[in-house]
């Protein structure tokens, strides 16, 4: 077996390859691209390859030549690699010698290679999320036009029909007149595109079992159901709620030392896409006793943010057991479908994820 490590970059890569004593059997810099990396499998055949990299900007498309390749991929945890962070020589050469004897001594800590499927649904729906936030941005700069002006806005919706005719009276000046009006076509556009990403969204999923599980649980829609199935990928992975909550980052951070324990500010570590819509979902439980009673408990002690991220932990742990289980969550079980309902899933639930 040849362990080949590989310090991965946008332009140049580093590889040095190990053989089963840990003595160096190949070592290069080069521009890295499939045909480059093929070339250093072909030297090292007929040898069985296992590789490791690290998880940086860009590593799907190695992975994915990898896969193609038949070669056994490892992803390193970078936060976890203290071997790498901690030396006092830190360059790309020993990087990647050290994963390779990480890898060869069986102490890499390594994180989850998601396939391509989820790696599309995870861009689809993050391009959706960063789609509507761009429309907000640009939808508080025609409030701050309308605040400069000193017009006051007398309608709920500014970018509905009325509001949209109030706009259209206004008498500005002609800079600010033309920006505004540039403003108004990019939210125009972006509503468009968004509407797109819904509908490959709903086909994407449609059909899902997972979203009909998740949905039951207040301030779990649509968007928020599909985003925790693109974030998590396989709930398997994950033996326990507590496990996925941590890797949310949901979790305080702990430091202990004999009968001394500490716990801090939540991690804030794993998925950030995945801890914030749960936090969104927190905002929305619309009527739900228990949970209503579970957050006034905390509120009262600690305050309304700690007892919306304990909230959200708390829907997670929902999402986690609804996953799990072929029936859903028994708190909050799924609606039997008939042989004759139609499978589409409910254009209402859209909304549950977006922002104005």
């Amino acid at each position: 077996m040849v362990y080949l490590g590989v310090d991965l970059h946008r332009k140049l890569s580093h590889v040095v390859a190990l053989d089963e004593g840990g003595t160096v059997v190949l070592e290069r810099r080069f521009d890295h691209s499939p045909d480059a990396f093929q070339r250093v499998f072909g030297e090292l055949a007929p040898e069985p390859v296992s590789v490791v990299f690290e998880a940086t900007y860009g590593w799907g498309w190695f992975a994915d030549l990898l896969a193609d390749a038949g070669i056994e991929a490892h992803m390193a945890h970078p936060l976890a690699t203290k071997a790498i962070s901690a030396g006092r020589v830190k360059n790309d050469a020993v990087d990647a010698r050290t994963l390779a004897h990480l890898l060869r001594t069986n102490l890499l800590p390594e994180a989850w290679i998601a396939p391509p499927e989820v790696r599309d649904a995870r861009r689809l729906v993050r391009m959706r999320v960063s789609l509507v936030r761009i429309r907000s941005r640009l939808k508080s700069q025609v409030h701050a036009v309308c605040a400069d002006a000193g017009v006051p806005v007398s309608v709920t919706d500014l970018f509905g029909r009325q509001g949209r005719a109030q706009l259209e009276a206004l008498a500005l000046r002609p800079v600010v007149a033309g920006r505004l009006a540039a403003n108004l076509r990019l939210i125009d556009e972006l509503g468009r595109e968004i509407l797109v990403a819904d509908r490959e969204l709903q086909a994407l999923f449609r059909g899902d079992d997972r979203v009909r599980r998740l949905m039951p649980i207040p301030g779990i829609g649509f968007l928020t159901a599909v985003t925790i199935i693109a974030e998590l990928g396989e709930a398997g992975r994950f033996p326990s709620a507590d496990k996925l909550c941590s890797w949310a980052g949901l979790t305080p951070a702990e430091r202990s030392s004999a009968d001394h324990t500490r716990r801090g500010h939540i991690s804030k570590q794993g998925s950030r896409w995945l801890r914030w819509t749960m936090v969104e979902a927190a905002t929305r439980i619309g009527r739900a006793p228990s949970l209503h009673r579970f957050a006034d408990t905390i509120e009262a002690r600690r305050g309304n943010k700690i007892a919306r991220v304990a909230l959200a932990r708390r829907l997670l742990t929902l999402a986690f057991y609804a996953l799990r289980d072929p029936d859903g969550c028994r708190a909050y079980p799924p609606v039997r479908r008939s042989s004759r309902t139609s499978r589409s899933l409910p254009a209402r639930s859209f909304p549950v994820m977006a922002s104005s």
